[in-house]
This record gives structure tokens, sequence and C-alpha cells, in this order.
């Protein structure tokens, strides 16, 4: 974000009165003005982030290695989470860091959790659907949530009390998620037939797929955004780390959604996520369950006759 942008965030956050606490019963023993300063760092830190990765993205010469996971990491992933890392480490000494490249460092009480590049896969191809995720954990809980996505311009930010925000080069926009009530009229997004399949519920996807009115595999943070923005109603993904959902979490939070674990634990840590706009979460919590517990094709088939 430009500096000019960044100054008219400031106002946006001084005069409007979107940016009152929604929803208004978050539980929070810091004072709201306390997550400014976390914030406007937050926000520091993604421009940061966009002036490593955005150069390398499409770069002809760009270089891709195999972790010991079999996962993908490019030269911008290590130098994006690098950037972040050494600003933090200068402003933020006594804050403890938990990157994607780098691991865990300092204290677990308050922990940035950076996602340097989410969806490096899309990044290596040339597809834009990629970003930098950038999160205040306390105890952890993500409280501040920034997402940056520069190969489309577009932004969202968000902390307790101050609202939770877009940008796409020009004013910044409160958003909130839809007010969708029935599953009917719902529209979800699940990343990956095969990541649900390798995680063994395929034939929950199947299921939800036949129950709701539009699905699609928009995939990694993008998805979350227009969750954000009221675009779609759900999201839900399996094998995720903290720092893939971390940023996520807390900007639809504070957009007025609900994010758990698969489970419908309030936690970073399950590796799982099940994301909504809050109206719907316990009815797509019960349509999951339910269809765990029914019986899959095979499963239903009568055993043949001696």
């Amino acid at each position: 974000m430009s500096s000019a942008r960044s100054a008219l965030w400031a106002a946006f956050a001084q005069g409007s009165s979107a940016c009152r606490r929604y929803p208004e019963d978050v539980s929070e023993t810091r004072a709201e003005a306390d997550y400014q300063s976390d914030l406007d760092l937050a926000l520091r830190l993604a421009d940061a982030a966009d002036a490593q990765s955005l150069p390398r993205f499409d770069a002809a010469d760009l270089n891709v290695s195999l972790k010991a996971d079999r996962s993908h990491v490019t030269d911008a992933d290590l130098a994006t989470e690098r950037a972040i890392r050494e600003i933090l480490q200068a402003e933020r000494p006594e804050d403890g860091i938990l990157g994607e490249e780098y691991g865990t460092s300092g204290d677990t009480h308050r922990q940035w959790v950076i996602d340097p590049i989410d969806g490096t896969a899309n990044f290596l191809r040339g597809v834009p659907l990629w970003g930098t995720m950038i999160s205040l954990a306390i105890d952890g809980v993500a409280r501040v949530g920034v997402v940056s996505m520069p190969a489309l311009g577009r932004r969202w930010w968000a902390a307790p009390g101050l609202g939770a925000w877009a940008s796409t080069d020009a004013e910044p926009r409160p958003i909130r998620v839809s007010g969708v009530a029935d599953l009917d009229d719902a529209s979800v997004s699940f990343q990956s037939i095969s990541q649900w399949d390798e995680a063994g519920h395929l034939d929950t996807l199947i299921a939800l797929s036949r129950r709701v009115w539009r699905d699609r595999a928009y995939g990694d943070v993008f998805s979350y955004m227009m969750l954000a923005e009221g675009r779609i109603d759900m999201v839900a993904e399996f094998g995720v780390k903290e720092y893939d959902i971390a940023a996520a979490f807390a900007i639809v939070a504070e957009a007025g959604g609900t994010a758990t674990a698969f489970d419908g634990t309030p936690t970073l840590s399950g590796r799982s996520a099940l994301a909504t706009n809050g109206v719907l979460h316990a009815a797509f919590l019960a349509q999951l369950r339910r269809s765990e517990a029914q019986p899959g094709p095979r499963e239903q088939q009568s055993p043949a006759a001696p």
C-alpha cells in the first residue's frame, strides 16, 4: 500500500462510523486503540512483502525448489518472509514470529503469523491468485489480519473495533459477510476435490454440493476474502497450518463471520478450517456431521447373495 493509501486509511479509521466495533461482542482485554499501531505495522509489513513478491511474479528466472514435505518454495517466498521478519525484529523484538518458511521464534503470547506467499503453486505458474497473509495472534487467537494480493491490486485488513476493510487501488471500503440464511441459497468454496478426498471427506463434499445452491473451488486465501466481502457464504479446507488461516480468520471474524476448525472448535491449530457468514455456521456444521454419519455408496450396497 502506498503512503497515500496508508494516509487515506488512517483518515477513514478516525472518521468513519463504519469503524465501530463489529461484531459488538468481541471480548478483549486490550484497549481498541492499541490495535491501531499493530494494524498500521501489519500494513507496512504488507508493503514490504509486495515489494519483494510482485517483481518476482512470472519472472523467467524464478528459482523453485521442493521442501521436505514435497511442497514448492520459490526465492520470492523466502525473500518475502525475510523482509517481514527484519522489520518485526527491529520494531517488535519482544513479539514472537511463526512463519511458513523460517519456523517459530520468540514468545507465543503475542505472535506474528506469516505466510509470505499463500498460493505458491499459482505464483510459480503465473496465476495471479496468490497473496501474503500477515496476522497478529494473541494467546492463539488471530486479532489483526492483513491479506495483500498485489497481482490483483487488492488488499484486505481488519482488527477488533477497527472494522474489516478492502481496497482495490482506491478508497478503502468497509466489508461484511452476506446475510444468506438458508443452505439452499448458499454459495461455497471447498479448496479442491483431492484435498477432501485425502482427508477422507469426499462423500461429505458431494453431499454438501447437492445441498447448496453453488459450489466452486476458488482456492487459497482468495476464497476467505470473498467470504468476508459477502460474495460467497462458506469456505472449508483441510491440512492447513496456522499461517494458512490466521489472517483470514481475523478478517472474517471482524467482517461478522465465524471461523473454526471443521469440528466447530474455535482454534487455529485444528489442521482444518470452516469459515462462514456466521448465520449459517451451525447449519453447515450440522450438514457436515449429518453427511459424515450417513453411509457412503459402497456401504449402502447390499452384501452379495451366497
